[in-house]
């Protein structure tokens, strides 16, 4: 599957630096010199390290959660309405490699695709220019708390395009209240690649709704937003994508268009990469 793509660290998606970069050899994260970044308190705890872990990942269990996420793609400035955008970010914990209150490592693949505005089919082309879906085969997401701050780094591409990204720290806890924990995660890119500068802002706000009780199964909910070039397909320009999202724990729970998409035309994002193996082997694909 051919595929256009933007930038997000973590969904997502997230979206994640283009495999223009030159690759790196995966190294772990270490702590990064003071920066206004770290002006304010990120506010992470062991505990709310755990807790953001299992929601992004579904936990210790080590089966696929699958985020789904609906929106739309605007071009900016005139805020033209270009596209509806549906999708899914598949993730499982890495259980062997991940340690309780300190350190975790997520397994993701992801694929969203373009809708058309007034028929909601799905857009392989505008006016005779192809158009591919949102799709990385996999993801390696890797989480560490240093402090109080949560570093994230990210490991995609094949072959001589295999890249590390990161570590990034601008992960921040904000509470909403008692009825609510927010973890807010905004991605800054300026990039020199050998196309040229590329450069987006994303911003994702993880919402972790308060648990009463043993027997309440929490909610959680994401919003992700876009600023960036817009899919060739559409022309030049920049654009503006914003999305819901919300975690689902099966695959026959997903809306029955998308899991149509996925069964008969992306079946590999059926769920997350089973393990490192995986990983390994799609690495070394062509």
């Amino acid at each position: 599957m051919r595929t256009h793509r933007p930038l997000a660290l973590l969904l997502l998606s997230a979206a994640l630096l283009p495999a223009l970069v030159r690759a790196q050899a995966p190294t772990e994260p270490t702590p990064a010199k003071p920066t206004a970044a770290r002006a304010a308190a990120a506010g992470f705890t062991p505990k709310l390290f755990d807790e953001f872990v299992a929601m992004r990942t579904g936990g210790t269990s080590g089966q696929s959660v699958w985020w789904y996420c609906t929106g739309e793609l605007y071009s900016y400035p005139d805020g033209k309405l270009l596209a509806l955008v549906e999708g899914v970010d598949a993730g499982r914990l890495l259980v062997p490699e991940s340690h309780a209150g300190r350190d975790a490592v997520q397994l993701s693949r992801k694929t969203f695709v373009y809708r058309d505005v007034q028929t909601g089919a799905v857009l392989k082309e505008v006016d005779g220019k192809p158009l591919v879906p949102i799709a990385y085969p996999y993801q390696v997401i890797h989480y560490q708390l240093v402090g109080d701050r949560l570093l994230t780094s990210v490991e995609q591409g094949t072959g001589a395009r295999l890249a590390r990204i990161g570590p990034d720290e601008r992960a921040r806890v904000r509470s909403n209240g008692p009825d609510a924990t927010v973890f807010s995660i905004p991605l800054f890119l300026n990039i020199e690649t050998p196309r040229g500068k590329y450069e987006a802002y994303e911003n994702y706000d993880f919402i972790v709704p308060a648990v009463r009780s043993k027997k309440e199964v929490p909610r959680y909910q994401l919003s992700w937003n876009r600023f960036g070039d817009l899919p060739p397909a559409f022309g030049t320009g920049k654009g503006v994508m914003q999305l819901v999202c919300r975690r689902v724990e099966k695959f026959s729970d997903l809306p029955a268009a998308i899991q149509t998409y996925i069964t008969t035309e992306a079946p590999l994002y059926r769920e997350a990469p089973r393990d490192m193996a995986e990983v390994r082997e799609l690495q070394g694909a062509k």
